[in-house]
């Protein structure tokens, strides 16, 4: 359960097989545009843009841009983002949003009061009492995607469905399913190797940090940290406890070091960024690497995850997940390594009014890959009523040029 991603290098294979489509939503309205800093114009990657009051929401691509759909008509729209201001504001035709940082103002006493192991500690067991309480159904946009030095070698997306048990349940009652979903596989005679990520978008269920304790929060590992007061932070218009978890003794396993972003009032985790230490580079392989070709030489680089929960109707709940992998592989008596990128990114885009158990025959399991499900990256209108995280520029190029097999 500690294990932060696997996956399994194997011989390139380009079939595909295709999943089932269900019915389009009806999204008939939707806004569009794009977020920045307002002083320096860079573009904003994963804001949160939402309606207020309702569940439909999606986030910024990595060139700060942002499609929203909706069933009914869109009266305001809302961003919100780390350490800056939240803003709501009437939608428009294409909108140009900017947004300005959040500047604190605080007392030295109050930035740096408070024991950090007994706020985390504190957060912990008020999870029962602030998130849901009770099973939802959630509908949500995953992609996965593969580069091979800078270059795009895999592509995959789904439409997905998450079943969230009671938070003061186990993990193993939730569950997630395909709605439909497509990939693209590099054809290059090249790009022998193929990298495949275990799970899918079950792992926003396995690595939900604050249900599944194990993985950090656990009787064994809680003692090998040293817990630290950081500067606080503004998440949206909520101000934010923020404490590291830095390790400082030794496991068997490699360890995670940890910052997690604490709402200051209600004392519940906003926010989890964790990193695999991999400095220790057997370790760490065993934790990532599930099976490798004979003679293949694996070395983890980086290993991190990064977790949003939304405050919403009082209660908290799952909102955005990405998991990031860099690692090399070479082979034996050969000079040069080739390093690879692993990205994994799932949004909620909607809270479904029935929250109606997954049937066991359609649940995508841990143990299975997206690329053995999901239909050719053919029909363009595949995402039609649906919310996702559009692709940046260069996914863009790169579907392109994965289309043409280049």
């Amino acid at each position: 359960m500690r294990k932060i991603l696997s996956v399994i290098i194997v011989f390139l294979l380009s079939s595909a097989m295709v999943c089932g489509q269900d019915k389009p939503l009806g999204l008939t309205y939707a806004v569009s545009g794009t977020v920045t800093d307002g002083v320096s114009g860079r573009p904003l990657e994963s804001v949160h843009v939402s309606i207020p009051g309702r569940h439909q929401a999606t986030v910024t691509n990595a060139d700060g841009y942002f499609v929203l759909k909706s069933d009914k008509e869109i009266d305001l729209v809302e961003f919100s983002f780390l350490g800056y201001k939240s803003r709501r504001l009437k939608p428009q035709e294409s909108m140009n949003v900017a947004l300005q940082r959040e500047n604190l103002q605080l007392a030295e006493s109050s930035i740096v009061s408070g024991d950090p192991k007994a706020i985390v500690e504190a957060a912990l067991g008020r999870v029962w009492d602030t998130y849901c309480t009770h099973p939802e159904l959630l509908r949500c946009f995953y992609r996965e995607t593969v580069r091979k030095q800078n270059r795009y070698i895999y592509v995959a997306e789904s439409v997905s469905k998450l079943f969230k048990g009671k938070y003061y349940g186990h993990v193993g009652a939730d569950a997630a399913a395909l709605e439909k979903s497509r990939v693209l596989v590099s054809q290059r005679a090249r790009d022998t190797l193929s990298i495949r990520m275990m799970g899918g978008p079950t792992q926003a269920i396995t690595h939900d940090i604050v249900k599944n304790g194990d993985i950090v929060f656990n009787a064994d590992d809680m003692p090998r940290y040293i817990f630290k007061m950081e500067a606080p932070a503004y998440i949206g218009d909520r101000l934010q406890f923020v404490i590291s978890m830095i390790p400082a003794a030794t496991a068997d396993y490699a360890l995670y070091a940890c910052t997690l972003y604490i709402d200051r009032e209600l004392l519940t985790f906003t926010r989890v960024e964790a990193s695999l230490d991999v400095s220790n580079k057997a370790k760490a392989t065993r934790m990532l690497l599930v099976k490798k070709p004979a003679g293949l030489r694996f070395s983890p680089e980086e290993a991190t995850i990064v977790i949003n929960y939304r405050l919403d109707d009082g209660r908290t709940r799952l909102e955005y997940f990405r998991s990031t992998m860099r690692f090399t592989c070479d082979w034996k008596k050969r000079l040069f390594r080739t390093r690879y990128t692993t990205v994994n990114e799932l949004v909620v885009t909607d809270v479904l009014p029935e929250a109606q158990p997954i049937p066991r025959k359609d649940r995508f399991r841990s143990s299975e890959f997206l690329v053995d499900k999901a239909s050719e990256f053919l029909d363009p209108d595949f995402w039609n009523d649906y919310n996702i995280i559009e692709p940046s520029e260069s996914l863009e190029h790169a579907i392109g040029r994965l289309r043409k097999g280049k």
